[in-house]
């Protein structure tokens, strides 16, 4: 196959990475980065350069991109594109992005579309910190807009061949309103936990408790902020969330009430190890 790629960011290099790495498909790439092209090109991140005389080639063209910049992206490159060609997306919201799928699914009806999402990252940004082992044992959520079971089960099993350990199907509605509690919550509480005055003390009194909760605060703004701001609805609905359940810790500690303690911290202790159990057995771990 011919697999092209627009955006070498992190994700984009990681995944042509993968693909040159461990299969025998071609892999062409653009980003707008003429250092990110050469990085890439050093790292072994695709074959060829990706433009307007072979993109018409590609079996699969993945866009890597920014939300801001993948609207007008899709509608520069589906015309390009020749029949059976399957186009998917990595953004990590999907309701925007698939409500535009639908539209171009229309007016391009011989092209496929898969809205993808791997769920695998780092706190550092670009094809320099790209490696081809990012997606080993993670999840792939894919969300079909316009695609044939076969189609979709051809890129289930095409990721799982990559190193995914686990594909979702999903819609975009439900893709949102999850990833707005497990992803971008999570930077939301690490931004704001490494802004306390406290945290530039932290040499000498801090241990793997301080460094898992301010990993996900080094992030790219430009992104993130793009991000949050489009899931907006689902992501203020985590925050009130999470503002109630810190207002009652912080009422049994103005109240000096040490059992309410007890019974806050047994609450989320009980919670945490059954979220364990059920990861444990949805992937079959549980023994």
């Amino acid at each position: 196959m011919k697999i092209g790629i627009i955006g070498l960011g992190l994700i984009g290099g990681s995944l042509g990475r993968t693909i040159v790495k461990r299969t025998c498909d071609k892999v062409y790439a653009l980003d707008i980065s003429k250092k990110a092209m050469l990085d890439g090109k050093l790292l072994c991140a695709y074959h060829f350069e990706l433009n307007k005389e072979n993109i018409g080639e590609m079996d699969i063209l993945v866009l890597s991109l920014y939300p801001a910049a993948l609207e007008s992206a899709l509608n520069e490159y589906c015309p390009l594109l020749k029949d059976g060609c399957l186009v998917m997306d990595c953004c990590g919201n999907k309701r925007r992005v698939v409500k535009q799928m639908q539209v171009l699914s229309k007016k391009y009806p011989n092209l496929d579309f898969i809205s993808a999402h791997p769920m695998a990252g780092r706190e550092f940004s670009g094809v320099n910190h790209s490696t081809a082992t990012l997606f080993d044992r993670a999840s792939m959520i894919l969300v079909p807009v316009k695609a044939d079971i076969k189609k979709v089960a051809f890129l289930k099993a095409y990721s799982l061949s990559l190193g995914f350990g686990t594909v979702v199907i999903t819609t975009a509605e439900k893709h949102d309103e999850i990833i707005a509690f497990t992803s971008q919550l999570a930077h939301l509480v690490s931004s704001s936990y490494i802004k306390s005055e406290t945290a530039m003390q932290f040499m000498g009194f801090s241990a793997g408790s301080f460094r898992d909760m301010t990993r996900v605060a080094r992030l790219s703004p430009e992104m993130w902020a793009q991000l949050t701001v489009d899931n907006a609805d689902f992501l203020t609905g985590e925050i009130d969330s999470i503002i109630k359940s810190l207002t009652e810790y912080k009422d049994a500690l103005k109240e000096k009430n040490i059992d309410k303690m007890k019974e806050l911290l047994a609450d989320g202790n009980e919670r945490k190890l059954l979220s364990e159990k059920m990861r444990r057995s949805k992937s079959g771990d549980d023994k």
